[in-house]
């Protein structure tokens, strides 16, 4: 279920190589939270990044024709976690499925999540600047993925999550990028699949992270736009082709900014009792900063 930028992609990759587990070949389907997000759509290119969610049943389905006698079957939208009221619909539709949450710091989460937005070259405004302008940005109907502390506000979602998901694992970013081969063995075990099966690409981070130079490359690999969706459509973005955008763009990568310490105190007692709240529910965030 995600959350965004914790590690959703990795994770995702991870597991469509166990020949126990399918994953489809589109990450993030949205189906069930397709509805909603559809209203949120007027940020810079928003309604093209949206041109890739799905939005019928039928065309949900399709993307599991290919399952044959795998033991786990499973999709990656982050989406969904941040929209409790879907949660009743997901239990009745996919017959009350395994549910892995991933969170991990939420000032790192929030400043990857504005970085994201920056390499498309959307965001425009600083760190702190679009931290204030988030409020306005809902009313105006911006994607959620615009919505930064939102999407780093955790406790109340797992909750309502453990209340409905009869099987709920909760996983930290931290742990998957630290103890790769121990976490996973978890993930195989919540998942009831063979805990010995070795991938890969373990450790390896799927999506482009940091600060790139701006170029015709790095403005290709990163912006989004209506013929990169088409080229998907025939050109899916596999594991493969993932390592070798990393490999080509790391050639641009520059170092990035580090959060200001004024915003970073804010951003403290904004998540201050949600992290505190997280941390009486026995899951390990010794990895995050003090809150």
């Amino acid at each position: 279920m995600g959350f965004p930028k914790c590690g959703t992609t990795s994770l995702h990759h991870y597991l469509e190589e166990h020949p126990n587990i399918f994953m489809p070949n589109q990450k993030e389907l949205h189906y069930f939270t397709s509805k909603k997000l559809a209203k949120l759509n007027n940020g810079p290119g928003d309604k093209i990044v949206k041109q890739t969610q799905i939005k019928s049943f039928s065309k949900y389905l399709s993307f599991f024709k290919n399952v044959n006698d795998q033991i786990a079957v499973g999709e990656a939208s982050p989406s969904y976690i941040n929209y409790p009221e879907f949660f009743p619909e997901i239990k009745k539709t996919l017959n009350d499925p395994k549910v892995i949450i991933i969170i991990r710091d939420p000032i790192n989460r929030a400043y990857s999540n504005y970085m994201h937005l920056k390499r498309e070259s959307r965001e425009i405004l600083s760190f702190k600047e679009s931290l204030f302008a988030e409020e306005k940005r809902k009313k105006l109907g911006f994607s959620d993925f615009w919505y930064y502390k939102f999407n780093s506000t955790y406790f109340d979602k797992i909750k309502k999550a453990q209340n409905i998901f009869s099987k709920v694992l909760i996983l930290t970013l931290e742990d998957l990028n630290q103890n790769p081969k121990e976490t996973i063995k978890v993930v195989y075990s919540f998942l009831g699949v063979n805990q010995n099966h070795k991938i890969r690409n373990l450790g390896k981070r799927y999506n482009l992270g940091g600060n790139y130079s701006s170029n015709i490359i790095t403005r290709t690999l990163f912006k989004p736009s209506k013929t990169k969706n088409i080229l998907k459509k025939f050109f899916k973005p596999t594991s493969k082709i993932k390592v070798f955008l990393a490999f080509l763009s790391k050639h641009f990568l520059k170092p990035t900014k580090e959060i200001d310490l004024e915003t970073v105190s804010l951003l403290r007692k904004h998540f201050k009792n949600d992290v505190r709240k997280i941390q009486k529910m026995n899951i390990n965030i010794k990895n995050w900063r003090e809150y």
